[in-house]
């Protein structure tokens, strides 16, 4: 999420500072806020085979995504560690592609080596999208009144529609703040008039303060800091990217033998912090005397009231409700596991 400044960021390419993250949340909690999500890559794959090449690449279904629908999904090395996660859009004449900032082009060259004869042709089409989301319990009916169509029932589902005068992508978003979701994607150029309609339409814009304790509570991990390609799949809450009836694809081998016959020896969990500070990524978590894990994430929660975290925690102090301690700037905070989400 390109937002520039911790404590009263710019949101995006908009330069729209944020003052107040407290009210932010509170307004993707009970009404609907706007975040901007254009950084995210975006490549557009063509060609008649795109479907099947990608479905044998990804962890999730995609042979079966008709025009309007979505999925979510890993690609991973033969180890079963995540090289990428993304988000797909599949359109009439296109697959879209959302990958984490930065990662376009490298998401194109890493699948680029599996092509052989297949017809599929990858586009880096990052920075041309304007990617805005409303969150919030109001989400939904704002972008139905404003587009005056329905926004599909089902994750990722995706429809044609203007708004604003703009021509502009709606799609049902994953539930990343734990609260209803509708992207509106636009061209660029379309971008700030289109932002502009939605914060008159009553949609309050989101820093990144309030971003990073809503997407934290609702256990929704990013790649670049909660997983890496040192991360197996079955480390990370992974029901909405993997189709285990789907067939073969990278990776899969270790994936299907861990959840068969086998274990992993860590597991992502969030923890709860007592007191007021918020441990730096990359903070020990210690538990019987020796280093447990690590945070990857961690931000102060403005539903719980406390600071919270993100972070892989060994196999046997992962059950909700172990005590362990967080190693911060040489202070030792006392915190509890929890399960993800934090917040239902």
């Amino acid at each position: 999420m390109p937002l520039l400044e911790r404590y009263h960021p710019v949101v995006g390419r908009y330069n729209v500072r944020m003052p107040d993250p407290a009210a932010e949340y509170e307004a993707v909690r009970h009404r609907v806020g706007l975040i901007d999500r254009s950084d995210l890559g975006v490549v557009e794959v063509t060609g008649r085979d795109r479907a099947s090449f990608l479905h044998a690449m990804l962890s999730n279904d995609v042979k079966s995504l008709s025009a309007g629908r979505g999925a979510t999904a890993a690609f991973l090395d033969v180890q079963g560690k995540v090289q990428t996660l993304v988000t797909i859009w599949a359109l009439e004449d296109r697959l879209v592609l959302l990958t984490p900032p930065g990662e376009g082009a490298k998401t194109i060259q890493a699948l680029d080596h599996y092509l052989f004869s297949e017809k599929a042709y990858f586009k880096d089409v990052t920075g041309e999208m304007a990617l805005l989301m409303l969150a919030g319990p109001e989400a939904i009916a704002l972008a139905e009144r404003l587009a005056g169509v329905t926004v599909p029932e089902t994750a990722w589902g995706n429809v044609d529609a203007r708004v604003a005068d703009v021509d502009v992508r709606l799609v049902r978003g994953g539930t990343e703040t734990g609260e209803a979701e509708v992207w509106v994607a636009a061209a660029t150029a379309d971008g700030e008039r289109l932002r502009a309609a939605l914060v008159e339409s009553g949609a309050m814009p989101i820093g990144r303060a309030a971003w990073e304790s809503l997407r934290i509570e609702a256990g929704t991990p990013t790649y670049g800091s909660d997983v890496d390609t040192t991360v197996l799949l079955p480390e990370i809450p992974i029901e909405h990217l993997v189709s285990h009836t789907k067939g073969c694809y990278i990776g899969q081998e270790v994936v299907v033998r861990i959840r068969d016959r086998g274990h992993v020896n860590r597991h992502l969990r969030g923890l709860v912090i007592d007191g007021s500070t918020t441990p730096a990524v990359g903070a020990p978590v210690v538990a019987a005397g020796a280093e447990a894990g690590r945070v990857t994430s961690a931000a102060w929660s403005f539903g719980l009231h406390h600071p919270i975290a993100l972070a892989f925690i060994r196999r046997q102090h992962a059950d909700p409700g172990t005590p362990v301690t967080v190693r911060a700037d040489g202070a030792e905070l006392a915190a509890t596991v929890s399960a993800l989400p934090f917040t239902r």
